[in-house]
């Protein structure tokens, strides 16, 4: 399961309650989940003080236009001490290069980027361009998809009735299953309702 950092907790939670249930009806009926975490399994906030977060203004949106985009970027918290292009900068905890790590498709590219930044010769400006570029590309499609499918909201309906549909059904059949195994009786069967 595709999760933050922060929700790898809540994950292992879930796991100690199938574990245990799994051991009372004494076989494996239930999966456990696995986190996903992807190597950046947080971002900061544009601003670098917290995760990014609406309620904060510190997020950039999925539908976020292209100007949208490069002005989020410009907000972004980079290396205080690095005034001037010649300085070295620090990399550590620049909210650009963390958001660079995490999109950027060319992680070799990254590294070199890091490497110049930190023995100086490389401003803001032409980091959060290359940024900016990268993440109108990832999110364009995104917030084309939303668009279009923002003018047809019957098939989003429809297809988020086919969905619960499937996971009714789906719930069902390992709720008999839970029930049965655990030796309870089920309310819910046509049997106990006669």
């Amino acid at each position: 399961m595709p999760v933050g950092a922060d929700q790898a907790p809540i994950i292992e939670q879930t796991n100690e309650l199938v574990r245990r249930l799994n051991r009372q009806i004494g076989h494996p009926l239930l999966p456990e989940a696995r986190a996903l975490i992807p190597p950046i399994g947080r971002l900061p906030g544009v601003d670098g003080k917290a995760k990014m977060s609406k309620s904060q203004d510190n997020a950039i949106p999925l539908s976020a236009s292209d100007a949208d985009i490069a002005a989020a970027v410009q907000r972004m918290f980079t290396d205080p001490g690095h005034v001037r292009a010649t300085d070295p900068g620090r990399v550590e905890g620049n909210v650009v290069f963390t958001y660079l790590d995490a999109f950027d498709p060319d992680p070799d590219a990254v590294a070199a980027l890091k490497a110049h930044y930190r023995r100086g010769g490389l401003g803001d400006a032409a980091l959060k361009e290359r940024l900016v570029a990268i993440l109108q590309t990832t999110i364009a499609p995104i917030r084309e998809r939303r668009a279009t499918l923002a003018k047809d909201p019957d098939f989003v309906v429809d297809v988020l009735r086919a969905g619960t549909a499937r996971a009714r059904g789906r719930t069902e059949r390992t709720r008999r299953e839970v029930t049965t195994g655990l030796g309870l009786f089920d309310l819910h069967s046509p049997a106990s309702s006669a």
